[in-house]
């Protein structure tokens, strides 16, 4: 089951899987690249979803982070922790019950988080 958030004194309500699914059109509304999803309930005691995706430089990483950030923002949603510069080219975004990873290509090889949570469903996202 999705944790169900009511965020803000208007109460608006958003699921972990429409959180991950924002996050990923943020992604793919300033072109990442392989943007993926993973359900990861019942095999991560941490979050609910991961999503994935690759930048193509640091600034582009930096773009991506920012159009994230400014829809969950209007959404009325803040991100618990962010770790990462967009110049180490890895940064992460925990959203608590969906946790965004944007890499640069060589070190979304090196680190293949993928491999990781192959056990993982992988969820398609919805492009409007």
């Amino acid at each position: 089951m999705a944790w169900t958030l009511r965020i803000g004194k208007g109460g608006v309500t958003i699921n972990s899987d429409q959180l991950a699914q924002e996050a990923a059109l943020a992604l793919d509304a300033k072109q990442a690249t392989d943007v993926r999803i993973f359900d990861v309930r019942g095999l991560s005691s941490v979050t609910d979803y991961y999503v994935v995706a690759t930048g193509t430089s640091a600034p582009h990483l930096k773009a991506l982070i920012a159009e994230i950030q400014r829809r969950m923002k209007a959404l009325g949603v803040e991100s618990y922790r962010t770790s990462g510069e967009s110049d180490s080219g890895w940064t992460i975004i925990d959203y608590v019950h969906a946790v965004v990873h944007v890499f640069s290509p060589e070190a979304r090889s090196y680190y293949a988080i993928e491999k990781l949570w192959a056990k993982a469903k992988e969820i398609p996202f919805h492009r409007p």
